[in-house]
């Protein structure tokens, strides 16, 4: 007997954690119009495992997973891969059962903020997730960015790289980092909702080649709370409506354009609520303190990578544009979140700092002490954060914030009264 080549229908749900239902890859087709069922409750599903509880959707109701073609990704699988055959996957939108936008739908959150940015500003956003990420492994830790610890799996790098480049995620580089069996892949930005589709791509397609090599993949924020963490910084630049640059300016500080500048203060007034978005988990507060080089003030800063906001330097190099290089760097996010609520999050607060005409932050140079707030100090603070920010409320729809303050509380529940290294290791084993 032959086996079927699997498909994978999935979504990314508040949790950040891939979903969905296989089917035989011939079937395509036929599901690409009305897609497979889906259960309003799976929204509810705690990255821990079980449901929250209370949770808005209950026991009742009926959702689609509706194919988008152009996020069809496949992984083909060489002779020496073992079992399992090729990675494959569609993203879907989250519909309801005549095909109308469901509100809980995080793609569906970006795309509108997207939308709105585009309506009230007139520009559209090109975005690049640059995730970390560890092997999990017993094997001495080489040091940190050396080529020795790029070598250490002889054809992991070259292979992962390549699938990468299969599923049309564009990697750019392949390095090791500063944490042991740490590395990064930073992939070229893409439009908006097809960038925020890529970071999911990408862990999974890490995931599967590090199983592949016998090996497991974390991304988890924190795996020892006493060591570096794995970050997810989101580069982000605008462009108008004829694709120009939009953030740059020769004549003002940083190069900073006045709607870039009223763009990354809006990010920074709502940076506190931010962060039950971008760093979400029980875990992720502990590496966003000063000295993690993660985000330890939130302020704007040209180079300083203790800020939440920073602008990356200029290059000259080769004659290259600075108008296309500039690009905000938003440092306060890690892999629990789910990239189109953490996009649709920084968008929607960049947008209200145009909308409400708010001046470009000093933009600080130079090293630590930074001046500044700190972000909140738990996901219980964030949460509390957004609840309070009337603004930031009011970006989900009621029945998702519902449902996502729900999730997150849940979580909270189920790592009471645990030490901070046991959480660690439960979100290090999810992620």
């Amino acid at each position: 007997m032959s086996a079927a080549e699997l498909l994978a229908l999935v979504c990314c749900d508040l949790g950040a954690i891939v979903r969905g239902r296989s089917l035989p890859a011939s079937e395509l087709g036929e599901r690409l119009a009305a897609g497979v069922g889906w259960v309003p409750a799976n929204h509810a599903l705690t990255p821990l495992g079980p449901l929250a509880e209370p949770n808005p959707f209950g026991a009742c109701g009926d959702l689609r997973l509706l194919p988008d073609p152009a996020t069809h990704v496949r992984v083909g699988a060489g002779a020496h891969d073992g079992p399992g055959g090729a990675l494959e996957l569609i993203l879907c939108d989250i519909v309801e059962t005549d095909g109308q936008p469901w509100e809980c739908c995080p793609r569906r959150f970006l795309r509108d903020a997207l939308r709105e940015l585009a309506e009230e500003a007139g520009v559209s956003v090109l975005v690049a997730f640059e995730h970390e990420f560890q092997l999990l492994g017993d094997s001495p830790a080489a040091l940190p960015f050396s080529l020795d610890a790029m070598r250490a799996l002889p054809s992991f790098a070259a292979e992962l790289m390549g699938a990468l480049a299969e599923a049309g995620v564009e990697p750019e580089l392949f390095f090791s980092e500063f944490a042991p069996h740490q590395f990064e892949i930073p992939v070229a930005p893409a439009e908006g909702l097809a960038g925020a589709d890529r970071s999911i791509v990408l862990k999974e397609v890490v995931r599967e080649l590090a199983r592949r090599h016998s090996q497991r993949a974390s991304f988890a924020p924190l795996l020892d709370p006493a060591g570096p963490g794995n970050g997810l910084h989101i580069h982000l630049s605008l462009l108008d409506r004829d694709g120009a640059p939009a953030l740059y300016d020769d004549a003002r500080p940083g190069c900073l354009s006045e709607l870039g500048g009223s763009f990354a203060a809006g990010i920074l007034a709502h940076a506190r609520a931010l962060t039950a978005l971008t760093a979400p988990s029980p875990c992720s507060a502990a590496r966003l303190v000063p000295h993690r080089w993660s985000a330890g003030a939130i302020c704007l800063a040209q180079g300083n990578r203790e800020a939440l906001l920073r602008i990356p330097p200029l290059l000259s190099l080769a004659g290259a544009d600075p108008a296309g290089q500039l690009r905000l760097e938003y440092r306060g996010a890690d892999a629990c979140a789910n990239p189109h609520l953490a996009l649709g999050g920084v968008v929607r607060a960049g947008l209200d700092g145009v909308r409400t005409g708010l001046k470009t932050p000093p933009i600080l140079h130079g090293e630590i002490p930074l001046p500044g707030e700190g972000l909140p100090a738990s996901l219980q603070d964030s949460l509390i954060a957004l609840e309070q920010d009337e603004v930031a409320r009011g970006w989900m729809p009621g029945l998702l914030h519902d449902a996502y303050l729900s999730v997150k509380r849940a979580e909270l529940a189920a790592v009471a009264g645990l030490e901070e290294l046991e959480v660690c290791r439960r979100y290090g084993a999810v992620y």
